[in-house]
């Protein structure tokens, strides 16, 4: 009897630990950097975006490459959506896969590349708030400075705009309070209060048209993740998009943080888009 007991008791104490460990909130991690663009980097942010062109703009397959790289195109316009990359810049094979995938579709894209500004801040998370909130104004403004440098690109038609982005890029797509785009597709965020914003602070109006994708187990913004911040969290923008008719939110069951080419994915991208340009 007594042994048993001590095999239970083992059992409990191991079981505790595991608990523990498990929600044990990781140690974040900051690189030194600065947070502001300067004169320089806003170009190199924009002659260093990843373009994709649609073959019919080119006349010889789709391009996928730097802006400043970009061959000379027909004068014909087509959609154009700008994509704001995650913390790990634009090296992820996944975002030019996706801009290869959308450019197959006849949509153009573009996504303005943060690391254009040298000696950029980077970190690994979680850290604290107020250096977030640095990282989210610094993409913000990249917002900006993609949409000043589309007005010159004779192939982007202003009329047909949407703005996307993925985890650390999903929050300045979220916030921006501009009227320059049709719609918007949120990549691995939730639009919720949790230790990656002071506050979420989503601004998209409830008559525009906005999709919502990410994984029901995302190891930052799901309740699988034991250090979010937040007891509520439910893991996705339902809530501040709960007087939006034209939302649609895309749980996908036990899928990574990166979501962009997911079949689950593609297809409701697609006909989120193909539906908004007319195509």
């Amino acid at each position: 009897m007594t042994m048993r007991l001590q095999k239970i008791s083992l059992a409990l104490i191991a079981s505790v630990l595991a608990l523990n460990a498990l929600g044990q909130t990781p140690k974040g991690e900051v690189k030194p950097g600065v947070f502001v663009h300067t004169p320089a980097s806003m170009q190199s942010v924009i002659s260093g975006a990843q373009v994709a062109l649609p073959a019919a703009l080119t006349q010889a397959g789709v391009f996928l490459g730097p802006l400043k790289d970009a061959p000379s195109v027909s004068p014909n316009k087509v959609p154009v959506v700008v994509f704001m990359h995650g913390s790990s810049g634009l090296g992820l094979k996944a975002i030019g896969d996706w801009q290869r995938w959308l450019a197959g579709m006849g949509i153009a894209s573009i996504a303005p590349d943060s690391f254009g500004l040298q000696n950029r801040m980077t970190y690994n998370s979680p850290i604290d708030k107020p250096t977030y909130e640095k990282v989210h104004a610094l993409r913000a403004s990249e917002i900006g400075l993609t949409l000043q440098a589309l007005r010159q690109l004779a192939w982007a038609d202003p009329a047909k705009l949407v703005l996307a982005g993925t985890s650390e890029g999903a929050v300045p797509v979220a916030r921006h309070t501009g009227k320059e785009f049709m719609g918007r597709i949120l990549f691995a965020w939730g639009c919720e209060d949790n230790y990656f914003v002071e506050s979420h602070q989503t601004a998209i109006p409830d008559d525009q048209p906005v999709l919502n994708v990410i994984s029901s187990t995302d190891p930052y913004f799901s309740p699988s993740n034991s250090w979010i911040g937040n007891p509520n969290a439910v893991g996705h923008c339902g809530a501040a998009f709960k007087a939006n008719k034209k939302a649609s939110i895309v749980l996908i069951p036990g899928a990574p943080h990166t979501v962009l080419m997911f079949p689950q994915a593609k297809g409701p991208v697609e006909g989120f888009l193909k539906d908004l340009f007319k195509l």
